[in-house]
Parts: C-alpha cells; sequence; structure tokens
C-alpha cells in the first residue's frame, strides 16, 4: 500500500487532506503524515488517522515515515527545495501549481528526476476533466477546421482579506526569491493552461513559446497584477490569449475559446460545460480522473498509464511565469475607474467595463492597449533565447 505525506497540511493543503482522506478509509493508501510549518488544523471531513505523524519539518518527516508520494502544497516559492528533498528521500511528488517560477527552476527539477528515477505530476487538477479531452479531441479530429486563434477570460473578485492569507500573498518577491502571487501565477493559472493544453492539440507536441507579451495591472497597493491580458506565440500554431481579473464586476468562471475556420467552440473549464459546432447549446460533460490516484496509477503501471500533468507538460506555463516575472511593476488603477463595496478585510475592489473588456480581448485575440483602452499601457515583450524561428502566426 503506498504511502502518502502532505506537506503544506493547511489553507489549500485541506483540500488535499479531503482528497486522500476516502482512499486512506477505504485501504488504497495509507496517509502517513501531515507537515506544516503551523500547527496543522483540524478538518472534520478529514479527520487525522491514528498514527499518522503530524509535524513542522518535512526532511524530518521524510526521514522518520519514508513515504512513496508526497503532496506539496507550501507557497510556491518553497516548491523546488522541499521536491528536490522528496525526490532525493526516493519519493515521487504531486506538486501545486504553480510547479516552479523559472526556466532555470524547471530544468533543475527535471534533472533531479532524471537522477532519481522519480516522478512529477503538477497540480494542474483542470487538466484531467472529460470536457477538456473531449474538445481537444475535437480539435485533433478536425471539427473547427484550422484553429486561428486560443483564448481565455475570467472575472473574478477578491476581497482585501485575500491579500492578508498569508506573509507571501499579493508578493512579487520574499526573501530573495520570486513569489509571483498574482492573476496569472496563481489563481487564474488554471486558465492559461488549459489553453496551452488546447494548442497542444493543434500542434499534436510540445508548445514552444517564441514570444510572450504581457500586460499588468492592479487596483491596490500590492505587488503583482490583479488584472492581466497576456499573448503567447509559439513556433508554430496560433496565438494564445488570457484576459483575466480578479477585480470582475460581474463573474465569469473562465472560459476557454477556440477559434477555427469551420467554427467555434467554448469550453468552461470550472464547470466542464462545452459548447462545440453543431450543438444546440453548452452541456456538462461529467468526469475528471483525480492526479493523486493517476499518479498512483501510474506508479503501478509506468508504461500504461501516462500521468495527466507531468513536469514536462508544464514547461510552457514555466515561461509564461517567467516573462511575468521579468515584466515592469503592474501599472495602478483608481480614481472614477475603480469601485469599492463593502468594507474591512470583505471590501471587494471593481474595474468599470473591464468585463466587457475583457471579453472583447480574447474574442479578438489582443491585449488591452490594443483596444485603444485609454488607462491601458504598452505590453512588456519577451522574445525566449534560444527558441529560434519566428512566431508567424502572431505577427
Amino acid at each position: 500500500m503506498p504511502r502518502i505525506a502532505v506537506v503544506g497540511a493547511n489553507g489549500h493543503g485541506r483540500w488535499h487532506r479531503r482528497v486522500v482522506a476516502p482512499l486512506h478509509a477505504a485501504g488504497r493508501l495509507r496517509l502517513v503524515a501531515l507537515v506544516d510549518v503551523r500547527p496543522v488544523e483540524d478538518d472534520p471531513v478529514a479527520p487525522v488517522p491514528d498514527g499518522t505523524l503530524v509535524g513542522t519539518d518535512h526532511r524530518e518527516m521524510l526521514r522518520a515515515t519514508r513515504p512513496d508520494v508526497v503532496v506539496v502544497c507550501t507557497p510556491p516559492h518553497t516548491h523546488l527545495p522541499i521536491a528536490l528533498d522528496c525526490l532525493a528521500a526516493g519519493a515521487d511528488v504531486l506538486l501545486e501549481k504553480p510547479p516552479v517560477l523559472s526556466t532555470a527552476e524547471h530544468r533543475e527539477l527535471a534533472a533531479a528526476l532524471a537522477a532519481t528515477g522519480r516522478v512529477c505530476q503538477v497540480g494542474f487538477q483542470a487538466l484531467g476533466s472529460a470536457a477538456l479531452a473531449e474538445l481537444t479531441g475535437a480539435v485533433r479530429a478536425g471539427r473547427l477546421g484550422s484553429v486561428t486563434g486560443i483564448a481565455t477570460v475570467a472575472a473574478w473578485q477578491r476581497p482585501d482579506g485575500y491579500y492578508a492569507r498569508a506573509p507571501w500573498a499579493g508578493r512579487r518577491t520574499l526573501h530573495g526569491r520570486p513569489v509571483l502571487d498574482g492573476a496569472l501565477a496563481n489563481p487564474l493559472a488554471h486558465a492559461v493552461m488549459q489553453c496551452l493544453a488546447v494548442a497542444e492539440a493543434v500542434g499534436d507536441g510540445p508548445v514552444e513559446p517564441v514570444r510572450i507579451e504581457v500586460e499588468r495591472y492592479r487596483v491596490r497597493p500590492i505587488e503583482v497584477d490583479d488584472t492581466a491580458t497576456l499573448r503567447v506565440c509559439s513556433r508554430s500554431g496560433p496565438p494564445v490569449v488570457a484576459a483575466v481579473t480578479l477585480a470582475g464586476e460581474d463573474l465569469v468562471a473562465g472560459e476557454v475559446i477556440v477559434t477555427g475556420t469551420a467554427g467555434r467552440a467554448v469550453l468552461e473549464y470550472p464547470t466542464d460545460r462545452l459548447l462545440l459546432p453543431g450543438d444546440a447549446g453548452p452541456r456538462e460533460v461529467p468526469g475528471r480522473r483525480g492526479l493523486l490516484e493517476n499518479l498512483l496509477a501510474h506508479r503501478a503501471d509506468p508504461v500504461g498509464v501516462p500521468l495527466i500533468a507531468p513536469l514536462a507538460r508544464t514547461a510552457p506555463f514555466t515561461a509564461v511565469l517567467e516573462a511575468v516575472a521579468a515584466a515592469p511593476e503592474p501599472t495602478p488603477l483608481g480614481g472614477d475607474l475603480v469601485t469599492a463595496t463593502g468594507a474591512g478585510p470583505d471590501r471587494v475592489l471593481t474595474v468599470r467595463g473591464v468585463n466587457r473588456l475583457l471579453r472583447r480581448a480574447a474574442e479578438e485575440g489582443a491585449l488591452l492597449s490594443e483596444l485603444g483602452v485609454p488607462w491601458a499601457v504598452r505590453p512588456h515583450r519577451r522574445d525566449l533565447a534560444g527558441a529560434g524561428g519566428t512566431a508567424t502566426r502572431c505577427n
């Protein structure tokens, strides 16, 4: 029976504990340890089993329990050192997104995987969606014709209290290390990764970005973006555009829009609702493969069961993060453009007209600055060193 540990057992780690609990109860795995730098919180949905080690030091835990798999759900800037320790101890890793924060870190982790023979699954759980699989299958089958654009639009709200949830919240760096707790890198990272997964299907292989353009804005005195537009131009295939905000007027849960010469598809990825050419309307496509269960199945049958989200698949997303890290500080928005509702930690700030503008950006494959938005700024452009070629579909 595989031995499982969770490092970062509070906060979002409680979601992982709730995934582990029924598998432990069913005898499919054994939860051997919960680790957090703060006292591990009780969770009535996922109580701590008898005999499970509870501690604050992941290295001591690795020595004491020798887990087969470690779920790492700690702040992004701590992912690499903890993952390296786990691999060196002989454990496979389920690593929360974003897995690492630079291409250099990505390469270091990939080298450690090769050296140890271990595997790393990255916590992009929406990649296990049956709706995404149906969408990419339709793309490969030519139902949309030649794909000319891939985009995502999402408009969420986050109150002031969201940015007080942890010392690294809303920070660009902490203790000299990048954190990048912005809309693109953290809460809406799934939207970007879903688009990259569709781009894989279009090119029938890994996405190779050659140019990344990004515009970043903020409505609070934070160090990262809460509103952004992004465009990824690749060696082949259509551009990928993301238009997202945490200061939306109304909720747009997250749509992936794929445009082709023979039709258009829309996937609302948080709800698995899918609209394909010829459909009368959006329909729910039920079914998601859990990342932990997939990792355990892969361990039992490495050839027959591929990982859903192996580290290598996330390399284009890491390139996006590197471009975000290199971009100038987000442009502050304020005055009559921003509306405040509520008070204290529940105060919410929204940008007037932002939903309409972001939807237009996604539909037209454009950045805000290209739409004549008066408060938009010139995008930061990053050409990837050594990428070679030209991004002809983004010219």
